[in-house]
């Protein structure tokens, strides 16, 4: 999963988006190297603003496995479109386990799609505790300079994830940046829910309701999928034991 303030266009250029498909707080884990993913997602506001987004990603084996996604988002705020690219690195420093904190390090950049304009820079640190087999807690903190009126904030997120059925899977999310700002919406905090269906190994589907996501107070709902493709021989990430 990642962190928190959200990279999508309809969003300030600043911002940042995690990699746990349209959820905001990142998780310590990353796949197998050799493994590869498609998240992707619609977003509807009450306002009228609305987004989609695609996300690929793969894990290679460097000096140690390192996750590359670039995320592409197309989106309308307030009757205006945009288009958002930003590419990044994830890499697990302390592996989790039930107990045991387990910590990642992810860096990357968003730029306009349209100008090729340098938006923003940011660094996260995921940590996850695992409660038990089907429980978890993410915690997010991280640094995000918004380019486009040169300031920084500080990152913070913190979900749940809890695998209750064989198939499904419910996470509440409270995320945000905190810093100076001319629009005070920008450092209000953010809320999301929502419930992934996880049939098999390969796909699965979440349905969520956000609150206050762009600052302005709308009621957000989002549809998303994510399909995996697992090494040869292997299993997708969180599922090689049957658990999150």
């Amino acid at each position: 999963m990642t962190v928190a303030a959200g990279i999508l266009a309809w969003l300030p250029a600043g911002e940042v988006w995690g990699a746990n498909g349209a959820y905001a707080v990142d998780a310590a884990d990353i796949g197998e190297a050799g493994s590869c993913k498609v998240e992707s997602w619609l977003s509807s506001a009450s306002n009228a603003d609305f987004t989609a987004v695609a996300n690929p990603s793969c894990v290679v084996d460097a000096f140690k496995p390192v996750e590359l996604s670039m995320f592409t988002s197309r989106a309308r705020t307030d009757g205006e479109w945009g288009t958002t690219i930003q590419p990044k690195a994830k890499m697990n420093i302390a592996p989790t386990g039930v107990g045991r904190l387990g910590i990642s390090f992810y860096a990357g950049g968003g730029f306009d799609a349209l100008t090729g304009e340098h938006a923003s820079a940011f660094t996260v640190i995921p940590a996850t505790f695992r409660l038990n087999e089907n429980m978890r807690l993410n915690f997010n903190g991280g640094w995000l300079w918004d380019r486009s009126v040169d300031r920084h904030y500080l990152l913070y997120g913190i979900g749940f994830d809890w695998k209750f059925t064989e198939t499904l899977q419910w996470t509440i999310e409270a995320f945000g940046q905190a810093g100076q700002s001319d629009t005070p919406s920008v450092v209000q905090p953010r809320f999301q829910t929502g419930l992934r269906y996880r049939p098999n190994e390969i796909f699965s589907v979440d349905l969520i309701y956000g609150r206050n996501i762009t600052g302005e107070n709308a009621n957000w709902i989002t549809l998303g999928t994510t399909i995996r493709f697992p090494v040869p021989g292997g299993k997708p990430e969180h599922h090689r034991t049957g658990h999150l």
